[in-house]
């Protein structure tokens, strides 16, 4: 095969729903004009596991948004896109690398840490972002498999479906978390948390909250757990009633919420939930020792477009705790710009630019290291379309790769001492944590630590 016919190769790093969407997509599109002869796409992942955010980002009694991750394993099992995990970029293959054995590269590496929020007392040892909670309840291999659940009383800062997982997860009792994957470890911290009512602030009104309908709902079916939400908090200005005429979701939160200030008579179940509106947190109340005794929000108030004003009324919480689901952040990447303002990979449409504008020759961006994390699993889909159009449309003047041979890339990394695991072995593990969760009645027992998901993934018959 010459130079000139042969087919595109393509590295898309970061097997989340952004990569993985990215090259099916890709996978498809029509090259003809691009001189190349069809595409090669390898998708590269840092975890021994794929699905980025599916696999470590979703509450595990949420099976159904879970079952994406049978649609995108029809994609990879396909067999027309390579998938090569346990590769980790930055330190087992970098950008010049990867611009050697291809001719473009996507970036789908999403946003994992917590957006920062800048108020006192955030450094007290129980201030805990809410991705890491996440990711620990999820089993990320990169976390510890321990967590201080000591507090009776917890703060969640956010109002967002983040903000709902960690709270109904807190209160949850941890028997009824059993027939999901949760893993060992973390049924055994939740069993043992001293936790009885979590309070979940949000900085603005009823109409303004980012809660979908059926997530909020599911709050008022956890079993002995109390929905309490006090009606002093809530108030709809011209911008609310605006955004509740113009949205169904908008008026189906606004009536869930309605509907929980009428109940009538007092809590009796062992465990609560709070809803606050307008609060904003002003402050993370430490002891002398500074470990967290409290919060201090202040009360807000709506302005008339649906945006507020503080009013300088403060409110102290006893809480033991604070959990912040105020957004995540997106990571920067060796040899690639990075906006630190967005905490995004700096881009135009999903083309990297240089610090000075410039488009940077075949590499792209795709999901929420291109956009941010802002829209749900699903909108990654269009995302991923506006980066491939552009990244087709650029094809004939790549700077093509030097090394274009499928095999280079497993020997480069073969002689680098790299592990690399693939769709087969992916496959493997998967059987594995299937067959450990049968005897129980569950889906799967999820193997959460980096050394074991290899060990299963190697493991025959």
């Amino acid at each position: 095969m010459t130079d000139s016919n042969r087919p595109l190769r393509v590295a898309v790093v970061g097997a989340g729903p952004a990569g993985i969407y990215a090259s099916d997509i890709l996978s498809k599109a029509d090259l003809s004009a691009t001189g190349f002869d069809g595409v090669g796409i390898d998708l590269f992942e840092r975890l021994p596991a794929p699905f980025g955010l599916v696999r470590y980002g979703v509450a595990p009694d949420h099976p159904r948004i879970k079952q994406i991750i049978v649609a995108l394993q029809k994609v990879l099992g396909r067999g027309d896109i390579r998938l090569l995990t346990n590769v980790d970029f930055g330190t087992d293959v970098t950008l010049e690398d990867l611009r050697r054995h291809y001719d473009a590269v996507v970036f789908s590496t999403g946003a994992i840490k917590d957006a920062p929020l800048t108020i006192p007392g955030v450094d007290a040892p129980e201030s805990f972002g809410a991705a890491d909670f996440v990711s620990w309840y999820d089993g990320h291999p990169d976390y510890p498999r321990e967590w201080p659940l000591d507090a009776a009383s917890v703060a969640v800062l956010g109002a967002g479906n983040v903000a709902l997982d960690v709270a109904r997860v807190l209160a949850k009792h941890a028997d009824d978390l059993l027939p999901t994957e949760i893993p060992a470890n973390v049924y055994e911290g939740l069993k043992a948390s001293k936790v009885t009512d979590v309070h979940v602030f949000a900085r603005r009104g009823p109409a303004q909250v980012k809660f979908s309908p059926l997530e909020l709902r599911e709050l008022g079916h956890v079993p002995d757990v109390d929905v309490i939400v006090d009606p002093e908090d809530f108030e709809f200005d011209e911008g609310s009633e605006a955004a509740i005429a113009k949205s169904n979701q908008t008026r189906q939160v606004v009536k869930t919420l309605t509907d929980w200030t009428l109940k009538e008579g007092e809590s009796t179940a062992s465990r609560r939930i709070h809803l606050h509106f307008l609060h904003a947190p002003a402050e993370i109340v430490t002891g002398a020792d500074g470990h967290v005794t409290g919060l201090r929000t202040e009360r807000t108030r709506l302005v008339g477009d649906g945006t507020v004003e503080g009013t300088g009324d403060l409110h102290d919480w006893d809480v033991q705790a604070v959990y912040r689901a105020v957004g995540y952040f997106g990571s920067p990447l060796p040899g690639l710009p990075f906006d630190e303002l967005a905490g995004v990979i700096s881009n135009h449409e999903g083309r990297v630019v240089s610090p000075e504008g410039e488009p940077v020759d075949g590499v792209y961006v795709t999901g929420w290291i291109k956009r941010g994390p802002v829209g749900l699993i699903g909108h990654t889909k269009s995302d991923a379309s506006e980066t491939v159009k552009h990244l087709v449309a650029d094809a004939a003047r790549f700077s093509r790769a030097s090394e274009p041979d499928p095999q280079a890339i497993l020997d480069f990394l073969r002689d680098k001492g790299v592990d690399v695991l693939t769709w087969t072995d992916w496959e493997v593990l998967d059987a594995f944590e299937r067959a450990l969760g049968e005897p129980h009645g569950r889906e799967r027992v999820k193997v959460v630590s980096r050394e074991d998901m290899i060990k299963a993934s190697r493991r025959v018959g």
